[in-house]
């Protein structure tokens, strides 16, 4: 890892416990604290502290900036997750050169970097929110939230697999189950927050989900370029949502009566 000393560890740590994933570009995790040494500065921080905070959180690489006072009304903790070594960069500078980075140089910095390898894992109750607001945001509205709620709340959200980099939910996957000819599972949705797109983790988590599924049928509506990666091909099956875009994985007879949960009907 990379910590405050400036030197260079180069192994990520694990990001929680589950199946680390692989990035080519470790994400960064910075926890501390601010120490103010006196009123002038504790006021300095009350000051300028939110809208730092507003602005870090804007960033097209930070993930998480949390920071909050402690009992002794002297010092902050923070903690902070950026998407890699660059995005944690680019929030140095840009910090440096704000009215909080010109006036808070003399208040006290005790901060850890490390470099942080997401993990994969099944959904805790404490993770319902976090994926409801990641649905919401990688998608760009609120029909997939809406549906894994449904999903979850009438008992069909068979598999929920989350990727989390130390308490952040940054990936979703569901499975749940098909019915008709055969005894399925359907795939859907797949989400990562759209500032780790392309990093590899959607990946991760569907091959982690079929590992799971085993000999199980899945079924997928999605881009077929994509989807082939994993396995899957185009399937002549008897659904609603018939057409190019709906796959198989796994053994299917052609022209197989298919249903997915009642929530999908819902949206």
């Amino acid at each position: 890892m990379s910590c405050a000393c400036g030197h260079h560890h180069p192994k990520p740590v694990r990001g929680g416990d589950g199946a680390a994933i692989s990035l080519a570009r470790p994400m960064i995790a910075l926890t501390g604290r601010l120490i103010c040494h006196d009123t002038a500065q504790m006021m300095t921080a009350l000051s300028l502290l939110p809208e730092h905070v507003r602005l870090s959180r804007a960033e097209p690489g930070c993930l998480r900036f949390d920071i909050w006072q402690d009992e002794d009304p002297m010092i902050w903790h923070l903690s902070e997750l950026f998407a890699d070594a660059d995005a944690f960069a680019a929030h140095q500078q840009r910090a440096g050169s704000s009215d909080w980075g010109l006036q808070s140089h003399e208040i006290e910095r005790d901060f850890a970097k490390r470099e942080i390898s997401p993990v994969l894992r099944e959904e805790q109750p404490s993770d319902i929110d976090s994926i409801d607001s990641l649905l919401r945001e990688a998608f760009g509205g609120s029909d997939e939230a809406r549906l894994v709620a449904e999903l979850r709340g009438q008992g069909d959200l068979q598999f929920s697999l989350v990727a989390e980099a130390v308490g952040t939910v940054v990936g979703h996957l569901g499975l749940s189950p098909l019915t008709g000819d055969i005894a399925g599972l359907a795939l859907a949705p797949v989400a990562v927050n759209p500032k780790l797109q392309r990093r590899g983790i959607g990946a991760a988590m569907i091959h982690h989900a079929l590992s799971h599924a085993g000999q199980t049928p899945v079924v997928v509506l999605g881009d077929p370029e994509y989807y082939k990666a994993f396995g899957f091909a185009s399937a002549e099956l008897n659904s609603p949502y018939a057409g190019p875009y709906l796959q198989a994985h796994g053994e299917i007879a052609p022209h197989s009566n298919i249903r997915h949960a009642r929530a999908f009907g819902q949206l």
